[in-house]
């Protein structure tokens, strides 16, 4: 470096030509340059840009985590109010609620493209092409949620026997099943200008709208389900309108703020946008493509998973069930941190900064091992008394116990792999982390568990495939992530462009 280029960015270029150093023409006779003074701004500069990203990193996850955590404790009031209606309304629930999630992972997969390619476009400063993606986003979620529910309620008595649901549990099912795949086509316009405002770097206005729609779910479910004040007592049915009445709220208050303040410009479609949507179809859908098929080669696993799990008894299959559901709350951080990372590999990428995108995943995916560690921590030595809490039966208690353990030890591994797998995503490769969910439970998982229930071993070691699992997808992106050339390839070819 040239002492006149030192000048010009320590800010000391407005010298003027008396104080000036000109450039030499014979390098050897240049004045020396203060290395140690250089060094020291390098690493200033370098410190100043790593608390940036850090800054932007927790702005842009907490709002997503609070997100998640109210999504989480609407499914468990769902569950209590529900409950109360007897066991054949929550096996029913318990039926449509996975064919629901199906639905939603699928939606969330173009989403998750639509964020892509809007971060790339807003990080390039081109809001027409960011808009362009939006509407395509919305026009394939739209496409994709109708076929869904049109599948599913053209024949919902044979979808629930297929998944061997029971006669009077079937019946009791339908209003629900009705009403909550309906509320599909209004999940996928929320979803996806959640996705709009997430790609902004916006993730507080979601999570405002979080707010509300979970207040308006929880009233509407306690006044349909349960029918005070000389209101109808609508049962299950009402919990279905409650869920397609707070889509509809979500979409209202998102359609709303997207035509506000900065996001109008990037958020508000017009005619012409909806037009030159058509050139980033193919896009969307390769992007998505992966990722749709990466939930449905992670929910075949899990099928087949507690197929086996089924062979060590009742016990076995309630800790797993009750461990999952208390667990899922400590991976609610490793969303948090995924989103975050892909919003801003996806802009940096757009502005042409692979420096910055590679910096931005590495950093997210500390923050997420961290937090994930304490998370451990926390469940390792609490989990018999938050055991205790869902179940008293000695036996359920004698496999949770182990089973909790176990994934208290694998939470590093969920959070380093939920976060470079965001960030890889956000820079349109979809298909590492699709790669890396087939090989940990196909590979791994799934086999292992197969010869450990095969060879008559104690049921802990079904809990040990679990780990298995989890380093074998942290290896795959983890070196994907690190070789680099998820950004080269971006440089070469823009997302979208």
């Amino acid at each position: 470096m040239s002492s006149k280029r030192w000048g010009v960015e320590s800010g000391r270029g407005d010298r003027d030509d008396a104080t000036e150093v000109a450039e030499p023409d014979d390098p050897e006779s240049a004045p020396a340059i203060p290395a140690a003074a250089v060094a020291g701004h390098a690493a200033a500069l370098r410190r100043a840009d790593a608390l940036a990203t850090d800054r932007e990193i927790w702005r842009l996850a907490w709002p997503v985590i609070l997100s998640q955590v109210l999504a989480s404790a609407v499914s468990l009031i769902d569950i209590a109010m529900l409950g109360r209606l007897g066991s054949a309304s929550l096996a029913a629930v318990g039926y449509v609620t996975q064919i629901f999630l199906l639905s939603q992972a699928v939606l969330f997969a173009i989403g998750f493209a639509g964020v892509a390619l809007m971060a790339h476009a807003i990080g390039a400063g081109d809001l027409a092409r960011a808009r362009a993606a939006l509407a395509s986003c919305l026009a394939i979620s739209l496409a994709v949620a109708a076929l869904l529910a049109g599948s599913v309620l053209s024949a919902p008595r044979l979808l629930l026997a297929l998944l061997n649901a029971k006669p009077d549990v079937i019946e009791t099912a339908l209003p629900y099943l009705r009403f909550t795949m309906a509320s599909t086509l209004l999940f996928a316009v929320s979803i996806t200008l959640e996705c709009g405002f997430r790609a902004l770097r916006d993730t507080r206005t979601p999570l405002a709208v979080a707010v509300v729609v979970t207040s308006v779910k929880t009233a509407l479910n306690y006044a349909l389900i349960f029918g005070p004040f000389g209101l109808p007592r609508l049962g299950l049915a009402g919990a279905g309108i409650a869920t397609l009445c707070a889509q509809a709220v979500a979409v209202v208050l998102l359609a709303t703020a997207s035509r506000r303040g900065a996001s109008r410009a990037t958020l508000a479609l017009a005619r012409r946008d909806v037009a030159s949507s058509r050139v980033n179809l193919v896009e969307v859908g390769r992007i998505a493509a992966p990722a749709v098929l990466e939930r449905l080669v992670l929910n075949l696993a899990l099928l087949d998973y507690f197929r086996m799990l089924g062979d060590y008894g009742s016990s076995a299959i309630a800790a797993y069930t009750v461990g999952v559901r208390m667990m899922s709350f400590s991976w609610i951080p490793g969303i948090g941190f995924a989103v975050a990372a892909a919003t801003m590999v996806g802009q940096e990428l757009g502005a042409a900064d692979p420096r910055s995108a590679v910096r931005a995943g590495w950093r997210a995916a500390r923050f997420a091992v961290a937090v994930s560690l304490v998370l451990g921590v926390v469940f390792v030595f609490g989990r018999e008394p938050l055991a205790r809490v869902f179940t008293n039966d000695a036996s359920v208690l004698a496999e949770l116990g182990p089973f909790m353990l176990t994934l208290a030890l694998t939470q590093p591994l969920l959070g380093l792999h939920f976060t470079l797998s965001g960030a890889l995503r956000g820079a349109g490769d979809t298909v590492s982390p699709l790669l890396a969910a087939a090989i940990g439970n196909w590979a791994f998982r799934v086999p292992l568990a197969w010869a450990f229930s095969h060879a008559g071993m104690p049921v802990v070691w079904m809990w040990v495939a679990l780990v298995f699992d989890h380093i074998a997808r942290v290896a795959i992106v983890g070196t994907v992530f690190a070789r680099g050339r998820w950004h080269r390839n971006q440089s070469a070819q823009p997302l979208g462009g």
